[in-house]
């Protein structure tokens, strides 16, 4: 077992990562930077070192810093938490060739599933379904036109190193092909260092349905079921739950075994995140996804009649893990550090089973009247949600300054349920009792959206915020007594 291990991030997955540790009486180190000097997380570390000045740049992206701070502290273990540095390949070899534990996969794995392109080659391959598209990258807007041919309107031309939405462009025409394919391999470029880019065919209005993996070196592969994540605005995720209500028995299980066999044909090691897109109508979408499904009937037909199709791997702990441990009561954490100490997996795929329903808000300091603009600022008065079935991931106090520097997350509300219905309810009371002070948040939305009807009967897609954001922040002037009657 890892004798001392460095938390390479900040805030509260830096929090979740040294309390996993703790438990595991494992000695911790945490890294800050000047502007998180004094924070919540620092103090649950065995021993803290500052390694720079505010801007990521200059701390948590500083890889020789980080380097430093763990070999200085005789650490045997690095943990990266999600973002910053958590995919970055070649940072996850310096931390090898340095002598530590990575703990994730392996520098080479990151790599081949980083690449978009790459990982759609293997996934063909491994028979799992992918997004019809260009065979490989496109050099060139006349050769991207090519294959829009082929492949049919509309289309997204998309970075082949990237993700958040970055150097990625939407074309409903041969007229704007062009122009959207310079854009999208310049934004590339700015962003990833790489402007390579290809095309797929865009499914619209789908469901986004990710599947949660454990693979020890022992090699035991399995899944902790999945999570939709259709909630979500350009592309960044506002909500997820666990599991996803709309799959057929019959789909969940194809799904899963798509899952597994993509992990497998990477090699993969540690938690990962197989990400898949549903195409409309054909999980139970509801409404709005029967309206996208007849809407695209005459739209050339895909490669594949499967419905769900690869979008990505993510090679690191997910946001949202926290809606597959309240579901499964596996400590995902735990286990990637006991996967990276060369520990076998202690259960086995007949040991997974997924109890009730999980919800999990993003409370985020962003003003959604102001197109989501972000609010720096220090917190005022505070009052955080707790009783039956509710988590909490945060680090905030009154008096915290909510920094311009990183991402605007300052909290993660979580709930559970015996069923989706009882979670709702329950995140509604949640949501009811957390009070924050002195900067816009995020959390009068949520409690709209508790509310929402066709929330309620689960009629989402990747559309859904775009199409009702309006409609729910009207909804602030009042709810009359019938709104929110649950199916």
């Amino acid at each position: 077992m890892l004798k001392r291990i460095l938390v390479a991030n900040r805030g509260e997955i830096a929090a979740r990562i040294l309390r996993a540790c703790r438990e595991m009486n494992i000695e911790t180190v945490a890294i800050f930077s000047e502007a998180d000097r004094g924070s919540l997380f620092t103090t649950l570390a065995t021993r803290a070192v500052c390694v720079g000045g505010a801007r990521s740049s200059e701390s948590y992206l500083n890889q020789d810093a980080v380097i430093t701070a763990a070999l200085g502290t005789g650490c045997d273990g690095l943990h990266p938490g999600f973002g910053f540095l958590s995919e970055n390949a070649g940072f996850a070899a310096r931390v090898r060739d340095a002598g530590l534990t990575f703990i994730g996969p392996k520098p080479e794995v990151i790599a081949l599933l980083g690449n978009k392109d790459a990982a759609r080659a293997l996934m063909r391959k491994a028979g799992v379904p992918v997004v019809p598209g260009s065979d490989g990258l496109v050099a060139s807007a006349e050769q991207a036109a090519r294959w829009a041919e082929r492949i049919g309107y509309p289309v997204l031309v998309k970075a082949a190193n990237g993700g958040g939405g970055r150097g990625m462009r939407r074309v409903d025409g041969a007229e704007d092909l062009a122009r959207a394919f310079d854009e999208a391999s310049a934004e590339a470029l700015a962003c990833f260092g790489d402007g390579s880019v290809y095309l797929e065919r865009l499914i619209e209005s789908p469901r986004h349905i990710e599947f949660q993996i454990l693979a020890d070196t022992h090699g035991t592969c399995l899944h902790l079921g999945e999570r939709d994540c259709s909630v979500q605005r350009n592309h960044q995720k506002l909500l997820e739950e666990a599991p996803a209500a709309a799959l057929s028995s019959e789909l969940r299980g194809r799904m899963a075994q798509a899952a597994l066999n993509a992990a497998r044909s990477a090699g993969y090691t540690n938690a990962g995140t197989v990400e898949f897109i549903v195409d409309a109508g054909r999980a139970g979408a509801g409404a709005a996804g029967a309206a996208a499904a007849a809407g695209a009937a005459d739209r050339k037909p895909a490669a594949t009649d499967d419905g769900f199709y690869f979008i990505e791997m993510n090679t690191r702990i997910q946001v949202e893990h926290p809606v597959t441990e309240m579901v499964t009561g596996v400590n995902i954490v735990r286990e990637q550090i006991r996967i990276a100490s060369g520990l076998p997996l202690q259960l086995a795929q007949e040991d997974v089973h997924i109890q009730g329903h999980a919800i999990e808000c993003r409370i985020n300091a962003e003003d959604p009247e102001e197109d989501f603009r972000p609010c720096p600022g220090t917190i005022g008065h505070l009052h955080l949600p707790n009783g039956f079935g509710v988590r909490v991931d945060t680090v905030i106090h009154p008096g915290y300054e909510v920094g311009p520097f990183y991402d605007s997350m300052i909290a993660k509300v979580i709930v559970h349920g015996r069923t989706r219905n009882e979670a709702i309810l329950r995140m509604r009371r949640a949501l009811e009792e957390t009070l924050v002070t002195g900067i816009p948040t995020t959390i009068g939305m949520h409690y709209l959206l508790m509310y929402d009807p066709d929330f309620l009967n689960n009629h989402i897609d990747t559309g859904f915020i775009e199409r009702k954001l309006s409609a729910l922040l009207g909804g602030v002037r009042g709810l009359t007594p019938d709104q929110g009657a649950l199916p």
